[in-house]
């Protein structure tokens, strides 16, 4: 599966960052797909309980889809 973490207004230990991307390719099974899915949906601090020195996000979107073999 290809994923790609947006996020924009950032502060990541105490500096300003308007927009990253990140994209990543990462073998992994249906069901741990629909899991991150729900946390992220569920999970208001999602990203900054997960990024070591993510202190804030304004806006972000993950994307989730198969990579064609």
């Amino acid at each position: 599966m290809r994923f790609t973490l947006s996020m924009e207004d950032l502060n990541v230990d105490g500096a300003e960052i308007d927009n990253i991307v990140i994209d990543w390719v990462e073998d992994v099974s249906q069901e741990r797909v629909m899991q991150m899915s729900h946390e992220w949906i569920t999970s208001k601090n999602f990203l900054t309980e997960r990024m070591m020195g993510l202190k804030r996000v304004g806006e972000s979107s993950l994307t989730i889809e198969p990579v064609e073999e």
